[in-house]
C-alpha cells in the first residue's frame, strides 16, 4: 500500500494474491475519476453518504492506465491528473482509500458477471457501490448500471447510480475539461473542475537563459500526452504546503530552440532552491500565446507586462488553501 498522507492511500490489486481482509468490506465508488470533477464529486458525495447508512468503510476503485491507453496507444489521452494527484484528491473528497486495478487486455477480457462476482463482490467484499450512469465494465464494455443493479441487489449489496451532473447547464466531463485545456481557458476547467487545474513534477535543470532575462524560472517536464494550450498564465505554485503566485510559460520557446515543450514558472518575491523538489503548478488565467520575438529586449519588455498582468489578476483571486 502507497500513501501521500494519512487519509489519502492507494492499494494496487493483484489478482493472483488476496485483498487484504482489513481492507475488504468497503462501499466502492466505481469509475476512471480522471480529473476528480464536480461530477466525481457527487459519486463520492453518495458513497461516503451510503457508507454511514451502512457503518462500513468509504473507498473507490479505479484502473489504471486509463483505457484508453491500452486499446489505442497510438492516440494517448490527455490525463487530467495523475496517479497520485487522483488518489489525494478523492481522499480530499472523503475517499480515504482507492483501489487501483491495472488495466490491460487481459483485465478487459474478463466477462463483465466474473467481473461483479470474482472482483467486486469475492475479491473486494464490496458492501455497497456506487457508479456513473455511463460506467461500463467487462469484455466488450457490456457490464452496466442496470446489471450491476440486478446481480448485487440480489446478494443484498446496494447500488446507488448517480444521474448526469450538470454545471451551468452543461454535462459535466473529463472531455469537455480537456478541451477547455487544450483552449488555453483555464477558467473554463477550473469553473468545471470545482478547483484550478494543477500538475505536480520534480523541478528539473533547466538551461538557465531566465536568470540571465531577470526571470529566473522552475522547469517541469509534462507528460507527453498533456495538450495545454501553449501560451503564458498567471499561476501558483505549491511550494512544502504553500501557495506563491507567479507567472508561466508552456510550451517550446519558439523565441531560442522550439524545443520539446517545457513548463517554465517565476515564482514572484521568491528566493530559493527548488532542485529536485516536488511542486504543484496551478493555472488561474490565460494571458496570451506563445510567440517569437526578433530582440531579447522585446521579450524581456513582454515579460514584464505579463508579470504585471498576472499580479493583478492574482491580487483579485482568493488565495488558495494548503
Amino acid at each position: 500500500m502507497t500513501s501521500s498522507a494519512d487519509t489519502h492511500a492507494s492499494f494496487v490489486i493483484d489478482l493472483a494474491k488476496p485483498v487484504p481482509a482489513a481492507l475488504r468490506g468497503a462501499v466502492l465508488a466505481l469509475g476512471n475519476f480522471d480529473g476528480v470533477h464536480r461530477g466525481h464529486a457527487e459519486l463520492a458525495r453518495e458513497a461516503v453518504d451510503l457508507s454511514e447508512q451502512l457503518g462500513r468503510r468509504p473507498a473507490a476503485l479505479t484502473f489504471e492506465p486509463h483505457p484508453r491507453s491500452v486499446f489505442k496507444p497510438e492516440e494517448p489521452v490527455f490525463r487530467l491528473t495523475s496517479p497520485t494527484v487522483k488518489t489525494d484528491l478523492l481522499g480530499g473528497l472523503g475517499l480515504p482509500l482507492t483501489f487501483v486495478l491495472p488495466f490491460d487486455r487481459d483485465i478487459a477480457a474478463i466477462a463483465a458477471e466474473a467481473f461483479i462476482d470474482d472482483l467486486l463482490l469475492g475479491r473486494l467484499g464490496a458492501a455497497g457501490l456506487v457508479c456513473g450512469y455511463d460506467f461500463h465494465f467487462g469484455r466488450g464494455r457490456r457490464g452496466s448500471p442496470e446489471m450491476l443493479q440486478e446481480r448485487c441487489e440480489g446478494e443484498g449489496i446496494p447500488v446507488v447510480v448517480v444521474p448526469p451532473f450538470a454545471w451551468r447547464g452543461e454535462p459535466v466531463s473529463s472531455t469537455l475539461i480537456r478541451t477547455a485545456l487544450e483552449q488555453g481557458d483555464v477558467a473554463r476547467a477550473a469553473d468545471f473542475l470545482g478547483r484550478p487545474w494543477f500538475v505536480r513534477g520534480l523541478v528539473a535543470h533547466g538551461d538557465k537563459r531566465g536568470r540571465d532575462l531577470g526571470y529566473p524560472t522552475t522547469n517541469l517536464h509534462l507528460p507527453r500526452d498533456c495538450r495545454l494550450r501553449y501560451g503564458i498564465y498567471a499561476v501558483r505554485m505549491k511550494i512544502d504546503g504553500i501557495w506563491h503566485d507567479g507567472v508561466a510559460s508552456f510550451g517550446s520557446r519558439p523565441t531560442f530552440d522550439d524545443g520539446a515543450p517545457r513548463l517554465e514558472t517565476f515564482v514572484f518575491d521568491f528566493s530559493g532552491d527548488l532542485y529536485g523538489k516536488q511542486v504543484d503548478v496551478a493555472f488561474v488565467s490565460w494571458l496570451r500565446g506563445e510567440a517569437k520575438f526578433d530582440s531579447l529586449r522585446a521579450l524581456i519588455a513582454q515579460m514584464d507586462a505579463d508579470s504585471a498582468r498576472a499580479r493583478d489578476i492574482l491580487a483579485a483571486t482568493p488565495p488558495f488553501l494548503p
